[in-house]
């Protein structure tokens, strides 16, 4: 049996000088050990169950998950050094562009089309090395990293360090370009293998092993952390894909590449374990409280339409529930909501804003748009947590 320190793989000479390390197939040998893990893998489960459940229980969940899915995307995206926010994300998307607004909100939109294209694929493909080729492409798509062959396994010697660092100097050099066919197989293999292990643990794994082959010249941590979602939501885990995970690596990005290159230093599979379930333990039940605070804010707002509206109040009703999935609106996407004249929109739209749902964010006087700030709220006040230190 391999010692402990080799349990993920070896560091292997290569011609040149530099080691790269070579993954041994996935379980590990020796096996995990399961008894540290058993308690923070059976609060995981609950914890997920309860997200799946709390989620399931909102009116119409598939308004709701867009919000979600964004989050995630701006997250796992500023885990590999954008600068967008939520707001910029949202900004882009009803078609705000102003002068002073970060460069790279296309990579977090490519995110979220890569993640609604890869859930869509899972009903007739499953997560294979073809979706994941899949996925890349649409990720890189006219974007930074577009030229670095989006949907192709590398053909050259990637590595991991600091800016302008050599091979000979670099953290860490994944596996050599020939051997990673062979190796994507393998986690494609073990992926679907009938065993014993949990689902968390065997997606725990496959996240570590995808990370350490780092197939791909560019995208390998933001394709990794979505294989988590599409495992996740694949498996039955959640039936949506409501868990920013990425929350938790952010806000402990140090200890989450920590973690991760302990597994290859030193065969540390179990404090990985640890820290990976601690994350879905937290980021769980920080959503279902989003799912909750989702709920009552909706409650509050209908019943405040209701009593505040009058006969305007079903208007406001419909107009509220396209809110949900478009936080950004104008007049004029009113005026198709409703199916009244611009200036009845106009008018709908004001006594929203004096309600306090609505925000006017341009400063114009014409083609204005409003955002629900309440709900966009919601999801925002988890960013700054997220830059918060591990203590």
């Amino acid at each position: 049996m391999a010692p402990m320190q080799y349990r993920a793989g070896r560091y292997v000479a290569r011609p040149t000088g530099y080691r790269a390390f070579i993954p041994e197939p996935l379980p590990p040998q020796p096996p995990l050990e399961m008894r540290e893990l058993q308690a923070p893998l059976s609060q995981a489960d609950r914890a997920l169950g309860r997200l799946d459940g709390s989620v399931l229980t909102l009116p119409n969940p598939d308004l709701f998950v867009f919000m979600y899915i964004r989050k995630e995307a701006v997250l796992s995206s500023q885990i590999e050094g954008t600068q967008s926010s939520l707001q910029d994300v949202l900004a882009a998307e009803a078609k705000i562009f102003n002068r002073g607004d970060p460069g790279d909100v296309g990579e977090i939109l490519n995110y979220i089309e890569a993640m609604r294209y890869g859930l869509q694929r899972l009903e007739t493909l499953p997560v294979s090395v073809r979706l994941i080729r899949e996925i890349h492409q649409h990720l890189l798509q006219n974007v930074r990293g577009s030229r670095l062959a989006p949907g192709e396994l590398r053909t050259s010697q990637n590595w991991i360090g600091p800016a302008g660092c050599t091979l000979n100097e670099a953290i860490f050099v994944p596996p050599p370009p020939d051997r990673i066919p062979e190796m994507l197989s393998d986690l494609e293999r073990f992926l679907h293998r009938r065993d014993d292990l949990p689902i968390l643990v065997k997606i725990g794994m496959a996240h570590a092993q995808f990370e350490t082959i780092h197939p791909f010249l560019d995208g390998n941590g933001r394709i990794g952390r979505l294989l988590i979602t599409f495992l996740l939501c694949s498996s039955d885990v959640l039936h949506k894909p409501v868990l920013y995970l990425s929350h938790y690596f952010k806000r402990y990005q140090q200890a989450y590449y920590d973690r991760l290159q302990a597994i290859r230093d030193l065969g540390a599979w179990e404090d990985w374990f640890l820290f990976f379930l601690h994350g879905i333990i937290e980021v769980s039940e920080q959503a279902t409280e989003t799912a909750r605070r989702i709920l009552k804010m909706r409650e509050d707002h209908r019943n405040g339409i209701t009593e505040t509206l009058g006969y305007a109040a079903g208007n406001g009703h419909r107009v509220l529930e396209t809110l949900y999935e478009k936080p950004i609106v104008s007049v004029k996407d009113v005026e198709a909501v409703i199916g009244t004249s611009f200036a009845a929109a106009n008018q709908l739209v004001k006594r929203l804003e004096e309600m306090g749902l609505l925000e006017e964010i341009t400063g114009r006087t014409r083609n204005r748009l409003f955002r629900y700030a309440p709900y966009i709220r919601l999801f925002a006040d988890y960013e700054t947590e997220a830059s918060e230190p591990l203590e």
